[in-house]
This record gives structure tokens, sequence and C-alpha cells, in this order.
């Protein structure tokens, strides 16, 4: 028996390289100093160090994450070339909390058989993901796994590095007291709570605006870097919180830190489901299908509803079932992937930069005092 018999093909592999080194290609660089298929990616220091003139400390910013079970409605639907786009987009958008500016990018990416057409869609969408971010490609892994992944089936993972200069780290030390909270859009769940997605919408050929359903799921993590990036340079930006698993309840208190903390403020939001409320942001239906979806799956042998009458379904759900709709806060994002607090005076100013490059934000709250210890957020 050789190694292809026990299920590894090497030649398939070497298949799968070549496609990958293209698309790295488009992501590199001066500061990267050879190519994929080398046994490490090399980044030059200098260009590091280039990266950060005018820093008097330039600091280094890790992140990883996967995509999680996203992967399965990819696989499902036969579309990959999305989810390499949310795998970057998870990392670089965690390092873009504290002000980095993304460098480069390794992936993982792992499988039961290898198919070299597959992973090079997948790795598409990672170069995708590294151009609208500006981080190189600079490597990866490419596991095959026979007896251990099912046929078919993979995993894709990766970490990000970036740069910020010690003195400007946003780490919530500055945030104040009435600070103006503004959410900005997602482009639907991103990739969080697809465990959940899949127990309550199994069909993903269901109609859903005229598409299956499947197909919108999977529209991809939006990349928040470049838009930020740039405000940073106009206003002063005293936290930021990037909306994933834990939703709002979890992500937004994570950005109060240092004397934030000491201080004990919590984020009120305005509940955008309350009778009297009158902001901007709309939650997007899906997160109506979605919690009517729940309902219906806890009711057993509910009969099934239509597109239409489901989202109306949801949306009253998460108007009258207080349980329903903190489980929804505690999830997803709400159509709110990634959150700023910054002065109010300075609020109308950062939603016109965003909308003005693509990404709509609105202001969602406030920084208040907290009532009680440990109270990180609340709705009004």
């Amino acid at each position: 028996m050789d190694y292809k018999q026990a299920g590894v093909d090497i030649e398939e592999g070497y298949r799968a390289v070549g496609k990958y080194r293209e698309l790295a290609a488009a992501t590199t660089n001066s500061a990267v100093l050879n190519s994929i298929g080398s046994f490490a990616g090399m980044y030059s220091l200098k260009e590091c160090i280039d990266a950060g003139q005018g820093m008097e400390e330039p600091v280094l910013v890790s992140g990883t994450d996967g995509v999680g079970t996203k992967l399965d409605i990819a696989f499902r639907m036969r579309k990959y070339d999305t989810v390499g786009i949310d795998c970057v987009a998870m990392c670089v958008n965690d390092i873009l909390c504290h002000g980095a500016r993304p460098l480069f990018f390794l992936d993982y990416l792992a499988c039961g058989k290898l198919d070299a057409a597959v992973a090079a869609e997948l790795v598409k969408g990672v170069s995708t993901g590294c151009r609208e971010s500006g981080a190189a490609l600079l490597g990866g892994e490419t596991a095959e796994m026979p007896g251990f992944y099912d046929e078919g089936k993979y995993d894709i993972a990766g970490f990000a590095v970036g740069i910020v200069d010690r003195k400007n780290i946003i780490n919530g030390a500055n945030i104040r007291e009435g600070d103006a909270l503004v959410g900005i859009a997602s482009s639907g769940p991103h990739s969080n709570g697809f465990s959940l997605i899949r127990k309550v919408i199994p069909d993903l050929n269901e109609d859903f605006g005229g598409m299956p359903i499947g197909m919108a799921l999977l529209e991809p993590t939006r990349i928040y870097v470049k838009p930020i990036l740039s405000l940073l340079g106009r206003l002063d930006i005293r936290g930021m919180a990037h909306i994933t698993g834990g939703g709002f309840y979890e992500n937004i208190p994570r950005m109060f830190g240092g004397a934030a903390r000491e201080k004990c403020f919590s984020a009120v939001i305005q509940d955008p489901f309350s009778p009297g409320y009158n902001g901007l942001w709309k939650v997007p239906p899906v997160f109506a299908r979605i919690a009517c979806g729940i309902a219906q799956h806890e009711a057993k042998g509910t009969a099934a509803l239509t597109t239409a009458a489901a989202e109306k379904a949801g949306e009253e759900i998460l108007r009258s079932d207080l349980r329903v709709r903190k489980l929804m806060f505690n999830t997803y994002n709400m159509g709110i992937g990634f959150v700023l607090a910054l002065a109010p005076q300075d609020v109308q100013e950062a939603a016109a930069f965003l909308e003005e490059k693509g990404f709509p934000a609105w202001e969602i709250g406030r920084v208040q005092a907290s009532r009680t210890t440990g109270e990180g957020l609340r709705f009004a």
C-alpha cells in the first residue's frame, strides 16, 4: 500500500499549491520575500520597520479565528469562494479593534480528500479578503486527513499580524461617560451562530428575496479595515468592538478596558424593537427569519410558513418575546458588525464618512456609568 492508497494524493496537493501561488501573488508586496510553496513565509523586518515609520514604539498585534459551521452551508450550496473572505475578516476585524493595520495573513486548510479545484476556490476567498484588508497572504498549510474528516468536508482557519504605535493602541482606556456608540452595518450573520441557523433553517433552497436562503447566508463577513483606519486619522475613536460570537452582550463590553473598566462603564443600546424607537438602524430581515425558525423549532409540529410570513412572524416575535430577543442579541450581530465609541460631537462626521465609503453607520447607544457592578450592556 502506498500513500495514495491510504487516502493522501500528493499530486493533488501539488496541483492545489500551484493554484494557491497565483492567488497569493495577487496580495504580495515588497515585504514578502518568497512565494507559496516554501517551508515558511518570509516578511521583511525592514518593511515592518518602514510600516512603523513615524511610530515611537511599533507594536505587532495578532489574531486568529476560523469560519465555523458556516462551512456546512458552503458545502451544501457548492459555493466555496466566499468563506475564505470570512476567515480573513474574522481575524483582521479583531486586530483592527486595537487600531492595528494588518500586515500579513496565513491560513490552514484541512480536509478528508483533497480536491485542488475546491481548495483553490476556498483560498481564492482568502486572497480576496487579504486584498480588501491590505494584508499579504504569506503562506499556509493544506492538510489531507483521510478517515478524520469526511470526504467533501473542509475546515479553514487562519491568523493575521498587524502593526500599531503603542501610544495609539485602542483599549478603551479613553472612553468617557456620555460617549456615543456608532454601529456599522453588517452584511448578515457574518460567521457566527450557524450551528443554530442550520437547525432552524433546514431548507437552504427556501426562497429569500428571489434567491435561495442558503446563498443569502453565505454573504461574506464585511471587512472594516480600510474605512476605519482612514477614520482613525480624522477622529478620536476611543473604543471599538467587532460583533462576533456572543453578539452584543459579550462583544460591546469588551471595548471597555483600562480606566473605562475601572469606572464600571456600560453600554446602553437603543432597542430597535421597543415601541418608541425612532432610530435609523433597522434589523435586516434575515434575523427575523432566524427568530421565526427558533420559535417553529421549539413549537414542534407547526406548519411551514412562506418566507414573507416567516419574516413577519419573526418581527413580531422579536418585538414581543423578550427571551428570544435576548437570545438573538446574545448570538448574532443583528445588522451591526462593528461598533465605535467616540465623542457625541463626532457622530455626524463619522457616520457621513463611513456612508461615503459604502459602510452605513448609525448612533445606536451611549456609554453610561453602570447601575450595578458587572453590568456591561443593557437595552433601553
